[in-house]
């Protein structure tokens, strides 16, 4: 949608409003509009885009700053989410959203090392609540903050809900375009909670290959269907390795099995992330691979993914053009 028109010392200045500011045809759109203004003035051009990112609609009596609400899941554990998760968030702020990521892996929260040193650290503010720490410019939280390194978290269902509950409730996230959460592996207690607490815009899935992942993503896809969930889609991580010094593939994990249970439960695929020393450094270090090597293929995947998320919540939260209303999928487990 074009926002704004104006001319300035004979330069057409273009505003364009997006729903995201991760839409994929950015590039495509500015082109088009500079040969169209061009062509009929004959003056040079310039497009600016803003963005007015479509809010989830839904029962929300948190978090009512945040817009959309990502889960990043998986059935079991070892398949790379938390390095989806981080990736994701960096990769959706990268491209201009304003971007929250909380760490709801209670009992193994890696965030903290997987995004490295603040740049703010998070503190108390006024009423006692949470400020989240800034890293690379996102707002996240960890349970990882609060406790001493190597401590373990033992803790019973009730302690994980009203943890959750005290980062939903108890942090100044502010106003964001999408807040990511990185789950647990499984379909226990933090997933039941997170959906009783808050209404999740859409759910990534993420596996490996082989079929001991797809099976237990099949359960975790029963379930969030079963709190009403949505699911966007599909990543499948370490696809294949690819040898640094002679190019050589191998399928290391089996093959396609992500691509085929998206195609079996009609989900959308949204990438193939393949096993690489980079991928697994970035964690390592505190810099996701998106910020470390950001010119580099993988980094490029992890752009489409996010590119791809972000566009299916616009289109989701769009109203329908024959009610004008907004997806009734977008509920509340009571």
């Amino acid at each position: 949608m074009v926002s704004d028109v104006s001319i300035d010392h004979g330069t057409v200045r273009v505003g364009i409003r997006l729903t995201t500011m991760a839409c994929p045809s950015r590039e495509a759109i500015a082109t088009a509009v500079r040969e169209a203004v061009s062509g009929k003035t004959g003056c040079p051009v310039e497009v600016t885009f803003t963005s007015d990112v479509a809010r989830a609609q839904g029962p929300r009596e948190r978090l009512q700053g945040v817009r959309n609400i990502i889960a990043v899941a998986a059935g079991k554990g070892g398949v790379g989410k938390s390095t989806v998760a981080t990736n994701l968030a960096a990769a959706l702020q990268q491209q201009g959203a304003a971007v929250g990521l909380l760490d709801a892996d209670v009992f193994g929260p890696s965030i903290p090392q997987m995004m490295g040193h603040p740049q703010v650290p998070p503190d108390v503010g006024v009423g006692q609540k949470i400020k989240p720490a800034i890293h690379h410019g996102i707002h996240v939280v960890s349970v990882g903050f609060f406790i001493e390194r190597g401590a373990a978290v033992i803790w019973r269902g009730p302690m994980v809900h009203k943890l959750l509950q005290q980062f939903l409730e108890d942090v100044e996230w502010g106003e964001l375009d999408y807040l990511v959460v990185d789950l647990p592996p499984g379909t226990g207690d933090t997933q039941i909670s997170l959906s009783q607490l808050i209404p999740i815009t859409g759910a990534i899935m993420v596996t490996t290959p082989q079929e001991v992942s797809v099976l237990d993503v099949e359960k975790a896809l029963a379930m969030w269907k079963k709190v009403q969930v949505p699911v966007v889609g599909v990543v499948e991580n370490m696809s294949y390795y690819l040898c640094p010094s002679c190019g050589h593939r191998d399928e290391i994990f089996s093959r396609g099995g992500g691509r085929a249970l998206a195609e079996r439960e009609g989900l959308r695929f949204l990438g193939e992330i393949p096993l690489l020393t980079s991928v697994r450094r970035g964690g390592d270090a505190g810099k996701p691979l998106i910020l470390a090597e950001p010119a580099s293929p993988v980094a490029q995947i992890f752009i489409d993914i996010a590119q791809q998320v972000a566009c299916a919540l616009s289109v989701r939260n769009l109203p329908d053009p024959g009610t004008a209303k907004r997806s009734s999928r977008l509920t509340v487990l009571r």
